[in-house]
């Protein structure tokens, strides 16, 4: 896939990530990297993450979700990686679901 080629990434990361400032973490490292899409807290108590763009920078957000914020600790990332949609104009942090 060339790395300009959109793509979205679905993704669920476990661990410490929430009550350390994972979703913003988040909403701002997409935001420099010019993703859409969204995240929000589980239930579970894991960070759930939905974002689309050129390949490259998707996969750069990924690697940040790998390491977070410094008060996170991620034990694991499942990813899923899927066509784009082009149903999203940026990113946001939705409500815990």
């Amino acid at each position: 896939m060339a790395e300009n080629e959109l793509t979205r990434l679905h993704a669920v990361v476990e661990g410490r990530v929430q009550g350390v400032g994972f979703r913003y973490f988040v909403l701002e490292t997409a935001e420099i990297l010019g993703v859409t899409g969204w995240v929000r807290n589980r239930w579970d108590d894991t960070v759930e993450v939905i974002a689309e763009g050129p390949r490259a920078d998707v996969e750069r957000l990924f690697q940040a979700l790998q390491r977070g914020p410094r008060a996170a600790y991620v034990s694991q990332v499942q990813q899923e990686w899927l066509p784009a949609t082009g149903e999203f104009s940026s990113f946001m942090v939705k409500g815990t679901g």
